[in-house]
C-alpha cells in the first residue's frame, strides 16, 4: 500500500513549505491551498486521507469549511492547526468535524502524532488545549456560581449588544455565524437570560457596553 495522502491549507506559503517538508518523509503531500473555497473545489478530486486546514483561511474560514467538508467526504479525517487557543472554538471544531485540534505553536512531531492517530481513527488535542476541555468538562456550571465571560465570550456580547448581526460579528472576529450563536446561546443558559433585551441589560451590568 501507498503512503497515505495528506492535503494541506493555510495562507501562509512559508508555513505550508514547513509543514510539507516535515510530512513528506512518511506521507505523501497530494496538494497545497492557501484559502477554503481552493480547499472545498480540489479535496474531493485530490482524495487525500487526511487533511490538516487552518482555521483562519481567507475566503472561507476553516470552520465552514471543516463542515462543508465533513459532509462531502466523511471519511477523510480533517485536522485543524492553528493559532486560536480559544477552548470553545476547539470543542466546536471537534465536535463538528476535526479529528485534531493543534497550535500553530507546537512541536512538529504533534502533528505527525495527530495524523497517525486521525489514521487509527482517534483523536488528538494538543495538551494545552486538552487541558483547558478538560476543566471545562470537570466544572458543574450548576454548581458554579460565581461565572465569568471569557474573552471572547465578552467580544461576542459587546458586539451583538451594540446591534451586530452575528453575520457581522462573526466576520469582526474571523469565525463563523454558527459559532457566534454558540457563544451567544452558552451566555443566555449559563446566566439565565431570555432574550435579546436580556442580552443588552446584561451587557450593560457587566460593563461590556457603556450605557447611552
Amino acid at each position: 500500500m501507498g503512503r497515505p495522502g495528506v492535503l494541506l491549507a493555510d495562507d501562509h506559503t512559508l508555513v505550508l513549505e514547513a509543514f510539507k517538508r516535515l510530512l513528506e518523509p512518511e506521507f505523501e503531500i497530494v496538494g497545497t491551498v492557501s484559502d477554503g473555497l481552493s480547499l472545498l473545489s480540489s479535496a474531493p478530486g485530490a482524495k487525500p486521507d487526511v487533511i490538516v486546514l487552518d482555521i483562519g483561511m481567507p475566503e472561507m474560514n476553516g470552520m465552514e469549511a471543516g463542515v462543508e467538508l465533513k459532509r462531502l467526504m466523511p471519511r477523510t479525517k480533517l485536522i485543524a492547526l492553528t493559532m486560536n487557543e480559544d477552548p470553545d472554538i476547539a470543542r466546536e471544531a471537534l465536535r463538528l468535524w476535526a479529528s485534531g485540534y493543534l497550535l500553530k505553536k507546537s512541536a512538529g512531531s504533534e502533528l505527525v502524532k495527530a495524523i497517525r492517530e486521525a489514521l487509527r481513527g482517534r483523536t488528538y488535542v494538543t495538551p494545552k488545549v486538552a487541558q483547558q476541555l478538560e476543566d471545562g468538562f470537570v466544572r458543574d456550571p450548576k454548581l458554579d456560581r460565581k461565572k465569568e465571560l471569557t474573552t471572547r465570550q465578552r467580544e461576542v456580547l459587546q458586539l451583538l449588544a451594540e446591534g451586530r448581526t452575528m453575520r457581522e460579528t462573526a466576520d469582526e472576529l474571523h469565525v463563523t455565524p454558527r459559532t457566534i450563536a454558540f457563544h451567544k446561546y452558552r451566555i443566555m443558559e449559563d446566566f439565565g437570560l431570555k432574550t435579546n433585551s436580556d442580552l443588552v441589560k446584561f451587557a450593560l451590568k457587566q460593563r461590556v457596553i457603556a450605557p447611552l
